[in-house]
């Protein structure tokens, strides 16, 4: 009988792995059939002319999207500019200072926001700031991928610092150090890695972001030279390419894809090698 019980617990055993193992698959196959199709409708049109040129005129072949790359870098920047600083004090503040019930309606609101759909964080930057402004402009488009960024970046940075043991403030407390520079230069800098890490994440959430763009950076198929002039990115130039009756047009979308998708991909890479030490460490 104990024969049978041990053989049916292996039974068992196999069944569940065997399982886990196609739940595990079917979740990686997405990505996999995603990538295959970028790559076979998208490679041939990656080439130097790709990276270097701008748009040609409408129905004419040929051109690139060297406009839409330098303008997602400096949509980027300028969402680093607005979203870092806010989202990792704030994060700062979370871990180290307020009240207990001050701070539990923060985490509320920057969780609930974590979830708004981006189209919504676009209708509300341009109520606010475009219609203002009377245009389109790299600002706007800057400002709300900074206000999406914020959110994350404050839970991540929150979580970070609590990880960080409390006897290493006691003890710089202890000597005597200042509790502000006791959490800039022992704890921030203990958690480091861990707030990079969110920053890393948070930018590559956003950077593949169309719906906010369109209310407030608008696109642009010549280089940008004043921030207040609309600016082109890559997710609009894909987004304005794949509706366009021309084929050309098509392929490039999907070379614009790819190399969005790429940079995604290098981005989270980043992050695995920073937080490469953490895995090493709990093996």
């Amino acid at each position: 009988m104990n024969t049978a019980y041990h053989r049916w617990r292996k039974l068992k055993n196999m069944l569940v792995q065997v399982l886990t193992c196609v739940c595990a698959l079917l979740v990686i196959l997405p990505l996999g059939l995603i990538f295959y199709h970028l790559v076979k409708s998208g490679l041939g049109s990656v080439n130097m002319a790709f990276f270097t040129q701008l748009p040609k005129p409408v129905g004419e072949a040929g051109g690139g999207m060297a406009n839409a790359i330098v303008g997602t870098g400096e949509l980027l920047g300028l969402a680093a500019l607005i979203g870092v600083p806010v989202g990792a004090l704030g994060g700062i503040f979370l871990s180290e200072y307020g009240a207990s019930r001050l701070n539990w309606w923060i985490r509320l609101g920057a969780d609930v926001l974590n979830g708004v759909p981006s189209i919504i964080w676009g209708m509300v930057v341009y109520a606010l700031v475009v219609m203002p402004m009377h245009g389109f402009s790299a600002w706007a488009g800057g400002i709300v991928l900074g206000m999406m960024m914020v959110p994350l970046i404050m839970r991540t940075t929150e979580e970070v610092l609590l990880l960080v043991p409390h006897g290493y403030r006691e003890a710089a407390l202890a000597l005597g150090i200042a509790q502000w520079r006791t959490i800039v230069q022992i704890v921030v800098r203990t958690a480091l890695k861990g707030i990079i890490t969110g920053i890393l994440l948070a930018l590559a959430r956003v950077a593949g972001e169309t719906a906010p763009l369109l209310f407030t950076a608008f696109g642009n198929r010549f280089w940008n030279h004043r921030l207040s002039d609309p600016i082109a990115a890559l997710p609009l130039q894909v987004f304005n390419y794949a509706i366009s009756p021309y084929e050309d047009w098509h392929r490039q979308a999907w070379a614009g894809a790819l190399v969005l998708l790429l940079f995604i991909a290098i981005i989270n890479a980043g992050v695995r090698i920073l937080t490469r030490d953490r895995f090493l460490q709990r093996t």
